[in-house]
């Protein structure tokens, strides 16, 4: 059973908290929770109205994945990337207009010095980001990068290059790590709300990490049992977790507006991080 917590009881008004930026990883799940109205999408849309108004958000998506390099989004007008095939035609036509802001994507790269960031034109948002987004934010007005993952690193540089992305937090930027905790494919079932034993045993496994602080397990998820090598088949999606983990600061708590798992394999898991 899902345990979707209702958002105004886990987070007080953030008037009353400092001013740096949350950080969030959500589980994105498949493209069609975008459609309709369902527990994932509602509780998206209360995420969103729940947390401060961000100058800006940067997306480090499972989907945007560039092995050897990385690279931010620097376009004005990214373009909406429909990155899926085999779904209706309506999920196709939906758009996710908001503005780039190459300033900020400068800046990024500027502050990154040992690790060489570059500025790309081509690619927009992918499912990762704009599915999410849309219902968080659904004006599509606050400007929007991407930050690649380089798929040739492992979990350790990840997680220690997102601890140089903490100033982003104190200049009102919102960073959103889409992923899921537990990701397999090949293991899918139906109808959405079936789950298999060792999908459950290793989403509680990495919520009791994280409650424990114990991140440096979950860097090291390689070793934690046959349950997360059957949740991380592939690290794609895992891996926006380790950067939400590595922006945490020694002051911030965490919880989880969403919790439970999609078609056996999918964690829906989310982190708020503040």
């Amino acid at each position: 059973m899902q345990n979707l917590r209702a958002f105004t009881n886990t987070v007080s008004t953030w008037e009353e908290q400092d001013s740096t930026m949350p950080i969030l990883f959500v589980g994105h799940g498949a493209p069609t929770f975008v459609l309709d109205e369902n527990k994932y999408s509602i509780t998206w849309r209360k995420i969103g109205q729940s947390l401060p108004t961000p100058r800006a958000i940067v997306v480090i998506s499972a989907h945007w994945l560039t092995p050897g390099k990385t690279l931010i989004t620097a376009s004005p007008k990214p373009r909406t990337i429909h990155d899926f095939g085999g779904f209706e035609d309506r999920l196709y036509q939906m758009q996710y207009p908001a503005p780039g802001e190459p300033e900020l994507a400068s800046e990024i790269t500027n502050q990154l010095q040992s690790v060489p960031v570059e500025l790309d034109h081509d690619w927009g948002f992918d499912h990762g980001a704009w599915c999410v987004l849309y219902h968080m934010f659904p004006n599509a007005d606050i400007p929007v990068l991407q930050f690649s993952i380089d798929y040739k690193r492992d979990g350790q540089y990840h997680y220690d290059l997102a601890k140089q992305l903490a100033f982003l937090r104190q200049r009102g930027v919102l960073v959103l790590c889409s992923g899921n905790i537990v990701h397999n494919l090949r293991q899918i079932t139906f109808p959405e709300s079936t789950s298999y034993d060792w999908a459950r045993e290793f989403d509680e496994q990495a919520k009791h990490l994280m409650d424990q602080g114990d991140f440096q397990s979950l860097v090291n998820y390689h070793q934690l049992g046959t349950a997360a090598q059957l949740s991380i088949p592939t690290p794609d999606h895992y891996f926006p977790l380790l950067y939400a983990l590595g922006l945490k600061s020694d002051r911030d708590g965490i919880s989880y507006p969403i919790e439970g798992l999609a078609h056996g394999s999918i964690s829906m898991r989310s982190v708020l991080i503040s």
